[in-house]
């Protein structure tokens, strides 16, 4: 596994060109799955797990790994299916999200792919609401699905959802009710989350799914004579989408003269000193990671006094 992963620290000129890497791995089954390079930090064969008393079942207990103690999650029974059962011979992604890390156990992991953002799309219709998929590509005539971690880690580890009193003012808060902020995720959890943060906040709320979605609908505005920059207060946007990534979303708008000074925050669960290198170069104002209320909603606050 050491060759599959030894060049991932050396893949970050992806970004920014509208492309990712995907690791490929199974679960029970022949069905292959995805999840971006960018968040995996180590592939290991299973280690020894130590049983959590009380902890929810998903988690199938803890392992010392590089002197940390790291929760394993069997993604089998997270995505709701029957759990692994010969953990001899699994293995164990390890990952950060949200400023986290965690470990997926998963029972096989198979090879790195390049692909286009473009290639990558939202789940089909009719999936049904509590699926756990963010997004599916083709690879060899197959499906590969791309997992909704985010809902993952939201019904295993719930985080606070809610803003803390004091951080947005009576003032802001009526302030706001004028204000309406665009935003876009992927993820159907992460939508719900930061639409409830900026509605206690007081803005309105128009949240979309991906890049390309949020990239027509700004050129649709100002194809009708409006400057979004007029229109919403400002630009929310994840970076891994189907379709257009963050990054990109964000060049296309600082390269059109006509959405000038549109304030844009990256807001993603991909964290890392790189990232506000990427900031920097794409031209978005500001980088939050997910998911922290209290500085999301500092953020808007900030923006609705400046407005």
């Amino acid at each position: 596994m050491a060759g599959v992963m030894d060049s991932v620290n050396q893949r970050t000129q992806l970004v920014g060109q509208n492309r990712l890497e995907l690791l490929l791995f199974r679960l029970n089954g022949k069905q292959v799955y995805g999840i971006n390079v960018f968040k995996v930090k180590e592939v290991l064969q299973c280690p020894k797990l130590t049983l959590l008393p009380r902890s929810n079942p998903v988690v199938r207990g803890v392992a010392h790994i590089r002197s940390g103690t790291i929760p394993i999650m069997d993604l089998s029974m997270a995505t709701g299916n029957k759990p692994l059962q010969d953990l001899s011979t699994a293995f164990v992604i390890i990952t950060e999200y949200n400023l986290k890390t965690q470990g997926f156990l998963v029972a096989g992991v198979e090879r790195i792919v390049n692909m286009n953002w473009g290639d990558i799309h939202p789940p089909p219709k009719g999936t049904g609401r509590e699926h756990y998929l963010t997004a599916v590509t083709h690879l060899d005539d197959h499906m590969v699905e791309i997992i909704d971690v985010e809902k993952i880690l939201a019904e295993v580890s719930p985080i606070n959802e809610q803003i803390s009193e004091g951080v947005v003012s009576a003032e802001v808060h009526e302030k706001a009710r004028s204000r309406k902020v665009l935003i876009v995720d992927d993820s159907k959890i992460a939508r719900k989350q930061i639409t409830r943060c900026l509605h206690d906040v007081g803005v309105e709320v128009v949240a979309l799914e991906d890049g390309r979605q949020a990239w027509n609908h700004l050129e649709a505005l100002v194809e009708n004579g409006e400057r979004p920059q007029d229109h919403y207060l400002m630009l929310i946007s994840d970076i891994e989408m189907p379709e257009m990534d963050g990054y990109t979303l964000t060049s296309n708008i600082r390269g059109d003269s006509r959405m000038s000074g549109f304030f844009i925050v990256l807001h993603s669960s991909l964290s890392g000193v790189f990232n506000k290198t990427m900031v920097q170069k794409v031209g978005a104002d500001d980088f939050i990671a997910k998911f922290d209320p209290d500085i999301l909603a500092e953020k808007v606050a900030k923006q609705v006094q400046s407005a």
